[in-house]
């Protein structure tokens, strides 16, 4: 038996992949790639955006014009929240929403071990030798205006600490070195277990065999000063953070529903600075969200966001979305919606601060000692890698240093 995958979205959809990939070839079937004919297809969806949807509508229609016979699994967030829409797509066998996705391997037989006996699907990415996602946290509480996730992935909850642990022994089994801990909201982590976040990052600091972790996104007022002051002690964890802003007005932050404004925001990014950084010492990279054109939006507000970034917090990189508008979402109600002709003209405004600052970053770690790991991926007869704080580097192509730190002096 034959049967393929895709993936759309974000990384925790990419661990869930490939925890199903891992169980299904322990059981005997092999994994084509997507283009071929196979047997079945699995497709694990998005909805973060109308685009999103779209795309997802688009693989399922291509896999049972690639194997009009083949049965059409279809999970993620879209497959929450527009099942009945779905089922309607020819081809389509079965739709399994965010409580639904143990159900997969369960009808085919095929229970691994990150997910056997748990009450969240755990999951982990394998395939890349140097790094894996690892899945510690689904769902969210928050409900912000604008979001569809707390229904799509349903509420916060989380996988107990001794069953991450178990699955970061599993990874560096593999010979992996560095593991990104995903979520969707990753500081919400022990909301169903009663244990902490801070507990573990601890544990997993343990784990033999991985020597960086990374927190790939995590809420400004989750992120408190105790845990900044462990992983600043000396760790494994690396001066990287992802933390969502969204918007640089307490005007639109209020509005949408957001837990924290722009002051206790800023207290943070310079406390993990005062913690983390020392001179001659690598700067602490930070990646912000921030979403252009949220209902209301004028171009003040804006400029609040712009200046905010700009002037107040100055981050490494900032990953800009444009507001897409959610059914079912209150913010997709609002009367103030802003053009999309406007939304474009102030990504490009972000997109163009974002490349600004990050060059300034790498900048002011010149003359710094990093560790880099290099991977496998060779292009143009160089190879790549990132340092602790995710700059990255390439050097000329050298199979004994794949997998592997080495010191560097960044120049």
């Amino acid at each position: 038996m034959k049967i393929a995958f895709t993936t759309l979205g974000c990384k925790l959809n990419y661990a869930e992949t490939s925890t199903y990939e891992r169980a299904f070839k322990a059981a005997g079937w092999e994994v084509v790639e997507w283009n071929e004919e196979a047997d079945a297809y699995l497709i694990n969806t998005c909805a973060v955006t109308e685009t999103a949807e779209k795309k997802s509508r688009n693989f399922i229609r291509r896999a049972h014009k690639t194997a009009p016979d083949a049965r059409i699994l279809v999970t993620g967030c879209y497959a929450e929240l527009r099942r009945e829409e779905i089922l309607a797509i020819d081809g389509v066998s079965r739709v399994f929403g965010a409580n639904e996705k143990k159900m997969i391997l369960e009808e085919a037989n095929v229970i691994p071990s990150e997910v056997e006996g748990s009450q969240v699907f755990g999951a982990y990415s394998t395939g890349e030798r140097t790094r894996s996602f690892l899945k510690v946290q689904d769902g969210c509480d928050n409900f912000c205006a604008y979001c569809t996730v707390p229904f799509a992935r349903g509420r916060s909850r989380n996988i107990p600490i001794c069953e991450c642990v178990k699955m970061a022994r599993e990874i560096a089994a593999e010979g992996v070195k560095e593991v990104v801990l995903t979520g969707v909201n990753t500081g919400d982590f022990g909301r169903t277990t009663g244990e902490s976040f801070l507990d573990l990052l601890k544990a997993l600091n343990e784990v033999e065999g991985i020597e960086r972790y990374r927190i790939s996104s995590i809420e400004p007022n989750l992120i408190t000063p105790e845990i900044v002051d462990w992983i600043a002690s000396g760790t494994k964890f690396q001066p990287h953070f992802h933390i969502p802003l969204q918007s640089g007005s307490d005007t639109l932050l209020k509005r949408v529903g957001r837990r924290y404004d722009t002051a206790l925001f800023a207290s943070r990014i310079d406390y993990i600075r005062g913690a983390m950084e020392r001179p001659g010492q690598p700067k602490v990279f930070f990646g912000i969200d921030v979403i252009v054109g949220l209902p209301g939006e004028t171009e003040e507000l804006f400029l609040q966001t712009y200046k905010f970034l700009s002037e107040r917090i100055k981050p490494a990189f900032i990953h800009v979305f444009p507001y897409s508008r959610r059914p079912g979402t209150r913010a997709a109600e609002w009367k103030d919606q802003v053009p999309e002709k406007v939304k474009s003209e102030r990504v490009a405004a972000l997109e163009e601060l974002c490349a600004r600052l990050h060059s300034e970053f790498v900048a002011s770690n010149k003359g710094v000692k990093e560790k880099v790991l290099w991977e496998s991926s060779v292009k143009g007869g160089l190879m790549g890698g990132y340092t602790g704080n995710y700059i990255r580097l390439e050097k000329p192509y050298d199979p004994s240093l794949v997998n592997t730190l080495e010191d560097v002096l960044l120049l």
